[in-house]
């Protein structure tokens, strides 16, 4: 099978061949909304001026069958700072499937690409699921690099809707749900669900965003519409999605002001509890334990399959869907550290920090290192 590997500077513009796009993305098993055309566009647009695209196609036999739109930018890894290339969607992508379809044996022929293309120190996948990184793939660009990590980012609960959904929930988080609604039921706050689109994703988009900007997230700045970049993204993002009747959520309203929201992307049944805030002097109220609940029931009248959690802490994650779960799905990051010296010295480095840790060295030097950091 011949390949034929290209680039383009933009997913906007004409040469883009957008539908082929759409049906690779439409074939390729575990396809996330993330991997959304309107999503990777938006991303896009929220570059900064030090951030180059490149989009790499690849054809066979006259059919698109690899789509790997990356940035390059420049990043600091302790005293080095290095070119590295990840996926475009970084980093508030929450999963994604890589858009390949090529067989095993173009693997060097695109990793070749990629360096000659966008030269680097380290090549980096990040939220990748482990069906999608293709074993056979991940042999041939360890052999190709000199160094090679896939490192377990985290561990997704989900839960499968089924007709059970319809009864209470037992044990402990039965009396948790109990007690919140009759808080939320004392204060007069009510539920509303809302499938957006294209008349009311701005109101929408507005409402949370204002919730997120007064939580805790916005006064620390780690919110998704924390600062002009972020903001941009989400709403040209969300607004895209919402066109396609992929955006939905469930509020928590007192008074008619949104005081909690669930926010969420949905793909083939399965939806994506994507982002999550409420007001700080409503904090006691339990809410998001309450809207979790009532999308599960939102899935089961509309016949969703799944719902997923956003990303969560490898390690005593407090994630509500915790107390639901019926499986997990894993998130890996791969890492292809370059044979430049600043990626043999970034992967030398990489190998004895994780041999320090291993001996239980690296926190204590990070400890060290933070008390000279931040003394007199």
């Amino acid at each position: 099978m011949a390949v034929e590997l290209r680039w383009c500077h933009s997913l906007s513009e004409a040469s883009f061949p957008a539908v082929d796009y759409e049906a690779l993305r439409q074939r390729v098993a575990g396809s996330t909304p993330f991997n959304h055309l309107g999503w990777l566009r938006a991303a896009a647009h929220a570059l900064g001026p030090r951030q180059e695209l490149a989009v790499l196609l690849g054809h066979a036999d006259g059919e698109l069958r690899l789509c790997l739109p990356l940035v390059r930018s420049r990043e600091a890894f302790g005293p080095l700072r290095v070119a590295v290339v990840r996926h475009l969607g970084y980093p508030l992508s929450d999963r994604i499937a890589l858009m390949n379809e090529l067989p095993v044996q173009a693997a060097g022929q695109v990793l070749r690409c990629i360096r000659q293309r966008l030269p680097h120190a380290l090549l980096q996948l990040s939220e990748v699921c482990p069906a999608l990184a293709d074993e056979p793939w991940l042999e041939c660009w360890a052999r190709d690099s000199s160094a090679f990590e896939r490192r377990l980012g985290c561990r997704v609960p989900v839960h499968r809707i089924s007709a059970a959904d319809r009864q209470e929930v037992s044990g402990d988080p039965r009396y948790k749900l109990r007690r919140a609604r009759k808080r939320i039921a004392a204060c007069g706050a009510v539920e509303r669900r809302v499938l957006a689109d294209a008349a009311n994703i701005g109101a929408l988009l507005d409402a949370v965003s204002a919730v997120e900007d007064a939580s805790w997230k916005g006064d620390d700045a780690v919110g998704i519409f924390s600062g002009a970049q972020r903001r941009q993204w989400m709403y040209r993002a969300f607004t895209a999605l919402a066109a396609q009747g992929q955006v939905c959520a469930v509020l928590l309203e007192l008074d008619g002001r949104c005081i909690s929201y669930r926010l969420g992307l949905l793909e083939a049944g399965r939806f994506y509890d994507y982002n999550l805030a409420f007001l700080p002097e409503h904090r006691d109220l339990g809410s998001g334990r309450v809207l979790l609940e009532a999308l599960i029931q939102w899935g089961l009248d509309e016949g969703w399959t799944w719902i997923d959690a956003s990303r969560v802490s490898l390690d005593n994650s407090s994630h509500q869907l915790h107390e639901r779960q019926t499986e997990f799905i894993e998130h890996w990051r791969l890492s292809c550290f370059s044979w430049r010296s600043s990626g043999v010295a970034l992967g030398l480095v990489m190998r004895v920090w994780q041999w320090l840790k291993l001996r239980g060295l690296g926190r204590s030097l990070a400890v060290k290192t933070l008390s000279v950091r931040t003394g007199p």
